[in-house]
């Protein structure tokens, strides 16, 4: 009887110590930079509780609605990029790598890059994969290389592929080789309409041979900045001219030749919707394209919603913008987090990818008669030696935690906090939020009857993560 009592003391002993012991509170991370520079991409562990009435500033996010899929963040890989990364020390380039295109704890998950089709104005001279000696023709295209390519990009993208093999890979041509265009410059000039069908299969031949080296171009936009012949290399491209290319040449040239590379159109700045949404009311031109791709160095972001309203079965891209140097922290990160991570995003885009990757201190390399030589790169290489600048944390603060397959959800915008949300592949939602006003902000989330709040330093850009 004595041993009966005893065993049931124990188990009452268990039970009382199972009932006090406290449940687990849900967790969010924020992750946080300031304008100051004091918190850079910073993580911050937050409670979730069952959504109550809270003094602060609220973000209601719904993810019963739904808009589109995105497909990354990143930089521009130009060859100069490639050739300052290409020279680095073995073991400083893997580690660089692994920390821009890895999905780490310090890793930032670039998912996303555009590479230029030949030069663009940041490599050391202009190139094609066709140059020819002055009158001379090669309609055959029996000269094609991709030679000036293979020192230095291909290189660097294997290796990035090997961090990242699902990474979308986007390619932009500055110009067609010299002797396919009116004034036989590299700089200007417009494609002479004979050799459209030649330079619609010399674009075959390049996705052919990045296919031969292991790397696959997810898309083409037909020319960077097509209303901008002031850059070396450079091509002028009016509407009509890009909608006859591609109807009658480039689309039936990837066709037949099996490429499923999508064909995105325009590439320049937001003041002119009007020219891709003149090329997609061709139908003829429209069953070949994808969508239409943006730059911000003129217009406004809410462009980008203009274009998607009159054809809101093509997709959209945001595809450049550059950080001048030597670069204002405050002024950059908050522009481009307002009008890009979050301004692009709320406007159907499906990418937002900041221009240069690396550059040197100098901002070098770049060509003459119009090449940039104010280009800060996301990172600037002095030999092994890695600055961060501000465009690295300005794509880190999305590319880190918003993966291809994430999808945009509603969320409301109250005044002075910019936000966009996200579901994302894992099932979790991230919400990059903004505060715009001079002082610090208690921000309170609420997510399916539950929430968690935090504070948001003036200026400051934080991502949520629960």
């Amino acid at each position: 009887m004595r041993s009966l009592r005893i065993f049931s003391l124990f188990l009452l002993l268990i039970v009382t110590s199972c009932a006090d012991e406290p449940k687990e509170t849900a967790k969010a991370n924020l992750w946080l930079t300031t304008m100051d520079q004091k918190s850079l991409l910073d993580q911050r562990t937050l409670e979730v509780i069952d959504a109550e009435d809270t003094l602060g500033t609220t973000i209601n996010i719904d993810t019963s609605q739904t808009f589109q899929e995105i497909d990354g963040f990143g930089y521009t890989l130009t060859g100069g990029s490639a050739l300052h990364i290409n020279k680095m020390s073995d073991s400083a380039r893997t580690e660089l790598l692994q920390e821009l295109f890895g999905t780490g704890k310090d890793e930032i998950g670039v998912s996303y890059l555009r590479l230029s089709v030949g030069a663009s104005d940041l490599n050391e001279a202009p190139f094609s994969y066709n140059d020819l000696q002055e009158g001379e023709t090669d309609v055959n295209l029996k000269n094609f290389s991709l030679a000036n390519d293979t020192v230095h990009l291909v290189p660097v993208l294997k290796e990035i592929l090997k961090i990242a093999p699902d990474i979308k890979i986007m390619g932009s041509p500055w110009s067609p080789p010299a002797w396919m265009k009116d004034n036989k410059d590299t700089r200007g000039g417009s494609l002479l309409e004979e050799y459209y069908p030649v330079y619609a299969n010399y674009l075959v031949k390049y996705v052919q041979a990045m296919a031969e080296h292991g790397i696959t171009i997810d898309a083409i936009t037909v020319q960077n900045e097509p209303l901008h012949p002031g850059n070396n290399p450079s091509l002028l491209m009016l509407a009509e001219d890009q909608a006859e290319f591609i109807k009658n040449h480039l689309g039936p040239a990837f066709e037949k030749n099996n490429i499923d590379t999508k064909i995105i159109i325009y590439d320049h700045n937001a003041d002119r919707p009007d020219y891709p949404i003149s090329i997609l009311n061709d139908p003829e031109a429209a069953k070949y394209i994808d969508g239409s791709a943006f730059h911000l160095y003129g217009g406004e972001i809410e462009a980008l919603s203009e274009v998607h309203e009159a054809h809101p079965d093509k997709n959209l891209y945001f595809t450049e913008q550059w950080v001048g140097a030597p670069g204002d922290f405050a002024k950059e990160m908050s522009w481009h987090t307002e009008n890009l991570l979050i301004g692009a995003t709320r406007n159907w885009s499906r990418t937002v990818l900041e221009w240069n990757l690396a550059a040197d201190e100098n901002q070098q390399p770049h060509t003459d008669r119009g090449g940039c030589d104010r280009c800060l790169g996301a990172i600037t290489i002095t030999g092994d030696e890695v600055t961060r600048e501000p465009a690295y944390y300005i794509i880190a603060q999305a590319s880190k935690f918003v993966r291809p397959g994430s999808v945009r959800v509603e969320s409301n915008l109250p005044e002075d906090l910019p936000n966009v949300a996200f579901l994302t592949p894992e099932g979790t939602v991230a919400l990059i939020v903004q505060n715009k006003s001079e002082t610090e902000k208690t921000v309170i989330v609420k997510l399916n009857n539950k929430q968690t709040s935090f504070q948001l330093p003036a200026g400051a850009v934080g991502t949520l993560v629960l």
